[in-house]
């Protein structure tokens, strides 16, 4: 395996927009109610899981992270666009490939997916823009 270098404060810089995307994207401003319809949960119940959601959330983007710096450098993208590129053919090739068939398997609502997915492939293109792009 190759000796990939990682910025550890680009890791932690796109793991910190992740966050943010999903805060402003799952908000009452712009997504949470028609998330929470398609869920089938009350915005009460989303509030009782939100300490162990957050927590699984920080873990999960520096996971993410993580992994995505090692495959952007393992690629050689080293610049926004490429970054993003990659990011986006991540997203498509192990996200929504997997997350797609389990929605129709789960008998979910598509309109959950998209919402859902939405976000995962537009975080993943900003992560990997930074990754790519931060020397």
């Amino acid at each position: 395996m190759h000796d990939i270098a990682i910025n550890w404060l680009a890791l932690i810089v796109a793991a910190l927009a992740r966050m943010i995307l999903g805060a402003v994207w799952y908000s009452p401003a712009v997504l949470l109610k028609p998330w929470l319809a398609a869920a089938g949960i009350t915005e009460a119940q989303m509030k009782t899981r939100f300490p162990k959601a957050l927590v699984a959330d920080v873990v999960g983007s520096l996971l993410m992270a993580f992994a995505l710096a090692h495959l952007v450098k393992f690629a050689g993208a080293e610049s926004v666009g490429y970054g993003a590129g990659f990011g986006f053919l991540t997203w498509l090739s192990f996200i929504a490939v997997t997350t797609f068939s389990a929605t129709l398997y789960e008998h979910r609502p598509i309109k959950l997916w998209l919402i859902g997915n939405s976000y995962h492939a537009i975080a993943l293109m900003i992560m990997g823009a930074i990754l790519a792009a931060w020397p």
